[in-house]
């Protein structure tokens, strides 16, 4: 703090303010360097409809694994797991995933949900994909599957 002398002869306080000025360029320096490192959220893929819808690729079809949590009572109130039309528990999915996704280079997989499941059942189900060796999970939508 400075201290001046009035005119009057009293004496008047000013601050400082250089310090503060140091301080406040320096936390501006370190949350531009902090912000590009700051994760973004879960990467997802969206698949692309067939611009042929008549013809299935069987290559494509064969290579494809879709996860599909669905209703198994009318209110969806228990939830179970398919891997490619196979049924499974929860507690197999994630060793299934992995048999699968083990010689395989793409670790590419898509994720559907019933209509009535909650969306923190097809979170675990995502959670446990990538747990288990699954590098990409797209998200298949109904109007997707209906090719629009």
């Amino acid at each position: 703090m400075g201290i001046t002398v009035g005119q009057s002869g009293s004496t008047m306080a000013e601050p400082n303010v250089v310090p503060l000025i140091d301080i406040l360029l320096v936390l501006i320096i370190i949350f531009m360097v902090i912000t590009p490192t700051i994760p973004k959220g879960l990467e997802a893929l969206v698949p692309q409809p067939n611009p042929n819808p008549g013809q299935a690729q069987p290559d494509i079809v064969a290579k494809t694994v879709v996860v599909q949590v669905i209703c198994i009572d009318p209110r969806c109130m228990t939830t179970g797991v398919k891997i490619n039309e196979e049924p499974h528990t929860w507690d197999t999915l994630g060793r299934r995933l992995e048999e699968i996704f083990k010689q395989r280079a793409e670790k590419v997989a898509f994720i559907k949900g019933d209509p009535g499941v909650m969306f923190h059942e097809v979170a675990k189900a995502i959670d446990i994909m990538r747990a288990n060796g699954v590098d990409k999970v797209g998200l298949i939508t109904a109007r997707i599957e209906a090719g629009q």
